[in-house]
């Protein structure tokens, strides 16, 4: 099983900005298509954005797009969500998972089905408030 671990969550106020990271260890990030989820007090777990191994290509959920940039750092062997002009309704646990599915392997197609994924972190808060 694939280990990834999320931080840079934190509480901001509307408009602010935070980075999220997801860090992979024992295994290549690269060789992976990484999506980002978040979770609301009951709600369902909804896809936000995905980054595919090849290209890449990345694909933003409506509600983010032109907010949030999803990146990957080889190097580091990282992926970030980079969250700009944030908004109360973006408070959530944020979650990111591999998939090595073809579809998403490609070009995230589907990467907002959570079943599309093998494994996933424990997450990290996002609280925006002022």
């Amino acid at each position: 099983q694939l280990q990834l671990v999320e931080s840079g969550g934190g509480l901001v106020q509307p408009g602010g900005s935070l980075r999220l990271s997801c860090a992979a260890s024992g295994f290549t990030l690269d060789n992976y298509a990484i999506g980002w989820f978040r979770q609301a007090p009951g709600m369902e777990r909804e896809g936000v954005s995905c980054i595919s191994a090849s290209g890449p290509n990345t694909v933003y959920g409506d509600s983010v797009k032109g907010r949030f940039i999803i990146s990957r750092d080889s190097a580091n062997n990282t992926v970030y969500l980079q969250m700009n002009n944030l908004k109360p309704e973006d408070t959530g646990v944020y979650y990111c998972a591999a998939s090595s599915r073809p579809t998403l392997y490609l070009y995230c197609i589907n990467y907002g089905e959570k079943t599309e994924y093998d494994d996933w972190g424990r997450g990290t808060q996002v609280t925006v408030s002022s």
